[in-house]
């Protein structure tokens, strides 16, 4: 294989590659070899099938086949070794081709420009630790404890009060007749939330245990089965027991039903669960400092083709009128982002960063954590969009580049009370929000930072939760 590299203008370049008729039809033997084996013809035994009748038969298909694989191994190796970084896919222009001829092709290319890294020792961010009052912490043991559902069974002649469990069997009708849905088990209600059907708790009130108590209402709009929707029905309400709330106490008991070993220690895990809910979200503003400074370092050339990639994303859902009049903005915030994309992406390859497949299965169980009861609709969504899981890899590597630039930049340590730290960030939330209002279209930009796509691709032929330690 010979690789011709020719300079165009600034980093657009021409990659001549040139196979000759030998090594191609080297493949071709290698490839009539290989389907030799396995084709049935008739009048020949099985391997037995001369390669002019094989040639005759599939001497084109084959050709295609060799042809593409060649065009890909090349492509990346005369990429690889002329130690270019292609900015996007490579168009690919055949020259000559044919089987029994030379291979000749070639590939025009943007590339990635080279970035020289400044020190990133001299980057300065500033590092809070949150200081968290007892009294804090005390404040948000009495929230969980409060949230937590205690109910005890009253007597078995008391009647039923707002604020009280009411557990019922019940079945129902629509004039006279049963239907789906019409028919529950164990169902609990608290008197006074009126979460269950519109007006149905509030005849409950009154009722005693192993009382039956018909009780009438509408089904609602969001009924699963839309022909009884707004229909009336007769629940007959067999009642299980009637529970009254109890205030929980705040004791070893109580601390060890959250996953604790006693209550020192889960004032101790409270105390570090606020303190984590403040640093994630100051974490984020040492980030804005850290790229903000990135954008200072110098980038010879940013490529062209991924600018207009980046200004697309900017401006998607806008009408071309506003396009035009926003472009010059667009293609600056293109231009910025792109820049610490690269700076980013050059920091984590001299560094050996890498992104394993168990770092990315974790943040996109991180993920189904932040959206309980929509698990298999989030699984489903990664399963079906290969693209929106390469994403998730790219903010994970990001993420890993910037907790290592850290380690190597200087900290401005500050110890900060939970009020200062509301305060900075509040601060901070209204100046992204006077941003959004100067340049609203930035908002609709769409997270694009897999800076891990530096390899040649084939080229294009063209012409409040429970607190537990677990």
């Amino acid at each position: 294989m010979k690789v011709t590299v020719e300079n165009i203008k600034g980093l657009n370049k021409e990659v001549k590659v040139f196979i000759d008729k030998k090594t191609m039809n080297t493949y071709m033997d290698e490839k009539y070899a290989e389907i030799k084996k396995t084709v049935n013809l008739k009048g020949f035994r099985p391997g037995k099938v001369p390669k002019e009748i094989l040639k005759r038969q599939f001497g084109q298909a084959i050709f295609s086949e060799v042809l593409d694989k060649v065009l890909k191994d090349t492509s990346v190796k005369a990429l690889e070794d002329s130690k270019i970084k292609p900015a996007g896919q490579p168009k690919l222009d055949l020259k000559t081709y044919g089987e029994d001829k030379d291979l000749e092709y070639v590939m025009s290319i943007t590339e990635l420009p080279k970035v020289e890294l400044k020190s990133v020792e001299n980057i300065k961010f500033d590092e809070y630790t949150v200081k968290i009052d007892a009294s804090e912490t005390d404040k948000r043991i009495k929230e969980i404890a409060k949230s937590q559902n205690n109910f005890i069974d009253v007597a078995d002649e008391a009647n039923a009060v707002d604020g009280n469990s009411v557990v019922f069997d019940y079945k129902a009708t629509i004039d006279g007749k049963d239907f789906t849905g019409g028919e529950g088990k164990n169902t609990q209600l608290i008197l006074g939330k009126d979460l269950f059907i519109k007006g149905f708790d509030k005849q409950l009130v009154g009722v005693k245990k192993n009382e039956e108590k018909l009780v009438e209402a509408v089904l609602p709009e969001n009924y699963p089965q839309k022909e009884f929707v707004n229909k009336k029905a007769k629940f007959v309400c067999k009642i299980l027991a009637v529970k009254k709330s109890e205030t929980v106490k705040i004791n070893d008991d109580f601390a060890k039903n959250l996953g604790a070993k006693d209550l020192t220690d889960l004032k101790l895990l409270v105390s570090k669960q606020i303190n984590d809910e403040y640093k994630n979200s100051l974490d984020k503003l040492a980030k804005t400092q850290i790229l903000k400074e990135i954008e200072n370092f110098k980038v010879d050339e940013i490529p062209s083709n991924l600018v207009d990639e980046e200004v697309k994303i900017l401006a998607q859902g806008m009408s071309e009128e506003d396009i035009k009049k926003s472009r010059k903005n667009f293609e600056d915030v293109a231009k910025k982002r792109i820049k610490v994309g690269l700076i980013l992406n050059e920091f984590g390859e001299q560094n050996k960063i890498k992104v394993t497949e168990q770092e990315v299965q974790a943040e996109v169980q991180k993920q189904l954590r932040m959206m309980p009861g929509q698990e298999k609709m989030v699984m489903d969504f990664y399963q079906k969009n290969p693209s929106a899981l390469q994403s998730l890899r790219g903010t994970v590597y990001e993420e890993k580049i910037i907790d290592a630039i850290k380690t190597k930049a200087k900290p401005n340590k500050k110890e900060i009370s939970k009020e200062e730290a509301e305060k900075i960030l509040k601060e901070h939330q209204k100046q992204d929000h006077d941003h959004s209002h100067d340049h609203p279209q930035e908002k609709k930009a769409v997270a694009k930072k897999d800076a891990s796509k530096s390899k040649a691709e084939k080229p294009k032929e063209t012409s409040k939760k429970k607190v537990s330690k677990k």
